[in-house]
């Protein structure tokens, strides 16, 4: 597949390696003049990829690819080790998983991107909390905010599985990590490429709400009724409704006997909703969703069972080659797969409803 197709993409590990260089060399890392591959990342994230700017780009692109392979490899085998009380075998999962998911999984080594790592680092830090490693568990979310902010959000989640060492030590990290910079760039440096990447992040929000492959719910209320202030009202209010739905899962944690598992998946699967710029292959975070639900399928009742199959199939196999351009492009018009994504969250719900995870 590399050598095929790969090594002539990955245009956003490009970002990461153009980074990489000027973090070593202690140069601006947002630049207006980059255009649409602007990087939109953390100081911290570029100093991090410092190993790959001693990389020519080709040697750089096979170093990236073959971490990316091996993290992904982990991230699905992790996933289902973590599931409390499995159904299913893990070779079943895995295969299931694999099929459902490939797709996003695909489109992430394509492109070089980092969600494959965040996604590690992230169920990493759930087996952590599992094996009562609570300040391990915490500093992993932390640092899974440099590679991608949207790590955050399992922040109030934290407390729930890891007491207080858990906050404290992903404290410690978060602000470890905004330091770091000011080695390279001198303290007023480093706050100045902190407000170069709030500034970048916002101001390249709007245009990109549009794209087809936008599955947002700001993008989606926007696809549907058009941009506009009526738009965001209805997508904050969406955004709403899922994160109460969230919280109202972990209200009912005392009902089950290992509740951290589930309430990691809902949260992984809701990043891609809950970003503006949340594209279709960060679905890929929704892996520890999709194995909890295929895992549970045997449970649900048959109503449940074909609305659960129905928006994985259509998530999974919303897929251009296999659709035709016609069809593709409507679907993605309507966004059915932030329809999908939406679905399997009340799926999710409905499962701790019945305390069957």
């Amino acid at each position: 597949m590399y050598v095929v197709r790969v090594r002539h993409e990955m245009v956003d590990f490009g970002v990461y390696h153009t980074a990489a260089i000027r973090a070593v060399q202690a140069e601006p890392l947002y630049r207006a003049d980059d255009g649409h591959y602007q990087f939109k990342y953390l100081p911290a994230f570029a100093l991090a990829m410092a190993p790959f700017a001693w990389l020519g780009p080709e040697t750089a692109k096979v170093a990236w690819y073959a971490l990316s392979v091996g993290l992904l490899w982990l991230f699905v085998r992790w996933s289902i080790a973590a599931l409390p009380d499995r159904r299913r075998s893990v070779q079943a999962l895995a295969w299931l998983t694999v099929v459902l998911m490939a797709k996003f999984y695909a489109h992430e080594l394509n492109l070089g991107q980092s969600n494959i790592l965040l996604g590690f680092v992230l169920v990493a830090a759930l087996v952590a909390a599992q094996r009562g490693r609570h300040g391990l568990a915490g500093a992993l979310v932390g640092l899974g905010i440099f590679v991608k902010p949207y790590a955050a959000i399992l922040l109030p989640w934290l407390p729930l599985v890891s007491g207080t060492a858990g906050p404290v030590a992903a404290a410690a990290v978060f602000g470890a990590g905004l330091a770091l910079p000011a080695l390279a760039h001198g303290w007023q440096g480093n706050l100045d490429l902190l407000a170069a990447w709030y500034r970048t992040v916002t101001e390249t929000t709007a245009p990109n709400l549009m794209v087809a492959e936008n599955i947002s719910i700001a993008a989606t209320w926007a696809k549907w009724i058009g941009a506009g202030p009526e738009a965001a009202r209805l997508a904050v209010a969406t955004l709403v409704a899922a994160l109460a739905g969230a919280g109202w899962v972990m209200w009912r944690r005392k009902h089950v006997p290992s509740p951290a598992y589930l309430e990691f998946g809902l949260l992984m699967l809701l990043v891609p909703l809950i970003s503006p710029q949340g594209w279709d292959y960060v679905l890929l975070l929704a892996t520890p969703a999709v194995v909890c639900l295929v895992d549970r399928f045997g449970t649900m009742t048959v109503p449940w069972r074909i609305v659960t199959g129905a928006a994985l199939g259509t998530m999974g196999f919303t897929i251009f080659d296999l659709l035709g351009r016609a069809l593709y492009s409507r679907l993605m018009a309507v966004n059915v797969i932030s329809i999908c994504a939406l679905v399997l969250i009340v799926c999710l719900i409905q499962l701790r409803a019945r305390a069957a995870a």
